[in-house]
């Protein structure tokens, strides 16, 4: 085995090399491809950062049209482009883009910097978006590493500590310089992170007929499928968020979320949050409940199944409550609005599809 290790180490640039022959033939057409825009690449990577390439091309589509440049994108409204980007999850890095390219724009005219080391200043372009940038629209000779990269080289070079703590980390950075195309290595990031989402796949990938499958200690060792490791890290947590859509005739009610917790700046209905379970008849008779329907007796026209949604290290326990009331309801910073302009808002991917469920039951 070492004589094996000897010999992989000493052919990173064969490998580098038959990687990126392999991408030439097998690359997906996409239209961030082929450019040297970096603004195109940021935004791409950004985007690919949340979903999958098949559902990431039409964000990509409508977020280029509306903001075809770094320009507009800094002089975008803020509720606008949540809107545009809601459904994609993260809307982090949706304001995060927003600042970094005000700051890009007063700070550096609109230009990108042309480094890695000058991306990596600029809040919102982290280590994987400043080496995409750096590498594929300038050329600069350093390592992509996100969760394909990891995969592919965890595997190839049979990496035992798990890639989401430092010492794994460190690993897998030192086996990606060694492999990086440096004449190439735009093309050279793009082709290893289109191996690992084409062909080194995370389960049941088709080794036998993996151009690397000669020189790959996971293959070898029997190990495909218990690599990459990865270590749990954070307790996942359950809330229960109980909807009221409210209707006052033609009017509804939404509010803003505040900073500090999940769907920053996106709009909901008014919301109750309970600490564990509980039946629609229980949570009637309850403070925050009776607090939105002062010297009021609402009806209560239905009350949705639960739904469960999955977060990074939430679980989220939903029901809406369709509700009529005959004068406004009372909260801090609920906004009345007609009930059609609800669409216009951004809100988040669990309210959009119940007002879409609604929608094609009213018609």
């Amino acid at each position: 085995m070492c004589d094996f290790f000897w010999i992989l180490e000493n052919i990173c640039e064969m490998i580098g090399q038959k990687l990126i022959a392999w991408y030439e033939i097998n690359k997906r057409n996409l239209p961030w491809r082929d450019t040297g825009y970096p603004y195109l690449i940021w935004v791409s990577e950004v985007i690919l950062q949340q979903t999958r390439v098949v559902q990431g091309l039409d964000y990509y589509h409508r977020f280029i049209d509306a903001y075809p440049d770094i320009f507009s994108l800094a002089r975008a409204d803020i509720d606008e482009l949540l809107k545009i980007w809601q459904g994609l999850g993260y809307y982090s890095r949706a304001r995060n883009m927003h600042a970094a390219a005000k700051h890009i724009v007063d700070v550096y005219d609109g230009k990108f910097p042309a480094t890695y080391n000058g991306l990596i200043t600029i809040k919102g372009i982290g280590d994987y978006t400043a080496s995409a940038i750096a590498s594929i629209a300038f050329g600069q000779a350093v390592p992509v590493i996100d969760g394909n990269v990891n995969r592919v080289i965890a595997r190839l070079y049979g990496v035992q500590q798990p890639v989401n703590k430092p010492a794994g980390q460190k690993k897998i950075r030192i086996y990606a310089e060694k492999l990086m195309v440096r004449d190439i290595p735009g093309i050279y990031n793009q082709a290893i992170m289109e191996f690992g989402a084409l062909q080194c796949i995370p389960q049941n990938p088709n080794c036998n007929g993996c151009i690397l499958n000669r020189v790959c200690v996971a293959y070898r060792g029997g190990l495909v499928n218990m690599l990459p490791i990865k270590e749990k890290t954070a307790k996942i947590v359950t809330r229960y968020f109980h909807y009221l859509h409210v209707r006052f005739g033609n009017r509804t009610f939404i509010r803003r979320r505040a900073d500090g917790d999940i769907w920053t700046g996106l709009y909901e209905f008014p919301m109750i949050e309970t600490s564990g379970e509980i039946g629609p008849d229980d949570l009637t008779r309850i403070p925050a409940w009776q607090s939105y329907f002062d010297e009021q007796t609402p009806l209560v026209e239905a009350v949705s199944g639960e739904i469960t949604r999955r977060l990074t290290h939430r679980i989220l326990k939903i029901r809406f409550y369709e509700i009529v009331v005959d004068k406004p309801v009372s909260g801090q910073n609920l906004i009345e609005i007609p009930a059609t302009d609800i669409c216009r808002y951004a809100v988040p991917k669990v309210i959009d599809n119940y007002l879409k469920h609604i929608e094609t039951q009213d018609t």
